[in-house]
């Protein structure tokens, strides 16, 4: 005797009807009805073969949100993830190439070259500051937007 089991538990679904889950089966209606609807509305205008591209085109979003799934999420939450994180909390990303053990060791490295006067080191250790304030400050202004985001919603 063979038992099938689920690798991962939560994907488990029980079916109800037809070999489908309850959701699909009540979206799987309902896109039904829109094709009824869709149909009786407009093949007497448009014809027979348009009304029946109308009629597919009118099922499509329904079966997507029953049977679709994206990284585990059904449909709606799914787009309501898109929307929030392309629209609602955009974030810029920028790259800029940097060399972290070059910046560690500058100062060292010049030292011991003798490249750097005490004046150059002191332009350095300033400009790493301000570098440092920026950051600060744009971090802070991205937290506040984050804010006034999550205020709106």
């Amino acid at each position: 005797m063979e038992v099938r089991i689920n690798k991962e538990i939560r994907e488990y679904s029980e079916n109800m009807f037809f070999g489908l889950t309850l959701r699909q089966f009540f979206f799987s209606v309902l896109g039904c009805g829109a094709a009824v609807g869709i149909y009786f509305l407009c093949r007497d205008v448009l014809g027979l073969e348009i009304t029946t591209w109308l009629c597919v085109l009118g099922v499509v979003p329904f079966a997507a949100v029953g049977f679709l799934r994206y990284n585990g999420m059904p449909a709606e939450k799914f787009i309501a993830a898109y929307v929030k994180s392309r629209f609602l909390f955009p974030s810029g990303y920028l790259s800029r190439p940097e060399s972290l053990y070059f910046k560690a060791m500058e100062e060292s490295i010049g030292l011991r070259q003798g490249s750097f006067s005490k004046k150059e080191l002191r332009r350095i250790r300033r400009r790493e500051k301000k570098q440092k304030k920026a950051e600060a400050r744009e971090a802070k202004k991205e937290a506040e937007r984050r804010k006034r985001g999550r205020r709106k919603c």
